[in-house]
């Protein structure tokens, strides 16, 4: 049975865990391991979660499998994007689950709270960044009806960017 809970300050070390857990088993190969280790320590250290975490424009959720902790996301209410002519959007910030959960519609379940969430919020849409060679992620936003409409180069460390799609889902 899965179950889904607000993150909060507490959370830190837990998320700090799933998170670089889960970027190195999706994205670990995708940059040198200098470059990565950049970007777990500048990003998912647990005082940069603290320091999200106490901003209530981050919604963080845990999802947990059986009282497991499986994966994580992180939305963003009312965060525009250029390619979008909405202002009441959200941006889907990050959605990681641990690899052994895979296949269990872990992925599924928590995309559907945090959709359900935005909705409740009247936002029109959600939009995210995706590495363009995450063909699994790819995949699954492509199932929940997202369409590439852009591109982003995101900094992994300050020599190194991964190349992403920016994809959107209208609700309307």
């Amino acid at each position: 049975m899965n179950s889904i809970f607000p993150a909060t300050p507490k959370d830190a070390v837990l998320l700090s865990v799933i998170g670089r857990q889960s970027l190195i088993e999706s994205h670990g190969h995708s940059a040198s391991e200098k470059d990565i280790n950049h970007y777990l320590d500048h990003n998912m250290s647990e005082e940069a979660y603290h320091q999200e975490l106490i901003h209530p424009e981050n919604l963080y959720h845990i999802i947990y499998a059986d009282g497991i902790p499986a994966g994580y996301s992180k939305i963003i209410l009312n965060s525009p994007r250029a390619e979008v002519q909405q202002q009441n959007i959200t941006k889907l910030a990050r959605i990681y689950i641990l690899k052994e959960f895979y296949g269990q519609d872990i992925g599924k379940d928590l995309f559907s709270y945090i959709l359900d969430l935005s909705k409740q919020h009247q936002q029109a849409g959600m939009w995210l960044n995706v590495w363009t060679e995450n063909h699994r992620a790819i995949a699954f936003y492509k199932k929940q009806g997202f369409e590439i409409i852009g591109r982003h180069d995101f900094e992994v460390s300050p020599t190194h960017f991964n190349p992403n799609h920016v994809m959107y889902l209208a609700y309307v």
